[in-house]
Order: structure tokens, then C-alpha cells, then sequence
């Protein structure tokens, strides 16, 4: 995760990391996630995704809440944690725990 320069997948894990069980690489995530190593992104392409997290970040919403792009042609998906999202004044009783802020487009390297 550290050397990918965008999102990554749990069957994109199972490719690098083929001695290892899903199950496994599985619960490993669920950890990073538990302790605030990684994020977890749901974009367009029904697949949860995983990024690592900024050194001082708490997931929590909607201080470590940025945006993230999907690239429709490559399938693609990238973290700018130097774009928060926008503050909402959500309607009364409406108690928000987390938020996911997805952009779908085309990344600079798919042609147009």
C-alpha cells in the first residue's frame, strides 16, 4: 500500500500477495482499520478499496474526511487528503458517524 500510488483492493492484495489467504489478508485490513492505519473507500466500482491513512489522522468525521476520484476507465481510485470535503448542517436528529466523498471521472493517464 505504501508503494501504490492509488486505492487498493483486497484482490489486489491477493494478487501481490499470493501465499496468503483471503481470509487472512482480510482480517489484517479490518485490523488497520480497527487502529486507524488505513481507510476504507467505497466508490463506483462496488468494491471497497483501502488506503493508508495520514500520519495524525482518527477517521474521524468529518475532520479526516477528503475526497476521493474515481477513474471510470482504469478503475482507479485516489485519495487527496489536502481536499476536505465541505461542511453540511445536516437537518435535526440526522447523527453523522462517517462520510465518503467520491468524485468519478477520468485520471490524467486514461486517454479521452
Amino acid at each position: 500500500m505504501v508503494e501504490s500510488n492509488s486505492a487498493v483492493s483486497l484482490a489486489d492484495l491477493e494478487k501481490e500477495f499470493s501465499r496468503a489467504d483471503r481470509t487472512t489478508l482480510y482480517r489484517t485490513l479490518k485490523t488497520f482499520l480497527e487502529h486507524g492505519l488505513v481507510h476504507q473507500i467505497n466508490d463506483a466500482s462496488g468494491t471497497a478499496k483501502y488506503a493508508l491513512c495520514a500520519e495524525n489522522c482518527t477517521c474521524s468525521y468529518p475532520e479526516d474526511v477528503h475526497v476521493h476520484f474515481y477513474c471510470s476507465s482504469c478503475e482507479q481510485t485516489y485519495c487527496f487528503p489536502h481536499l476536505g470535503i465541505p461542511k453540511y448542517n445536516l437537518p435535526e436528529n440526522f447523527i453523522p458517524s462517517h462520510g465518503n466523498f467520491v468524485i468519478t471521472g477520468r485520471c490524467p493517464s486514461c486517454p479521452t
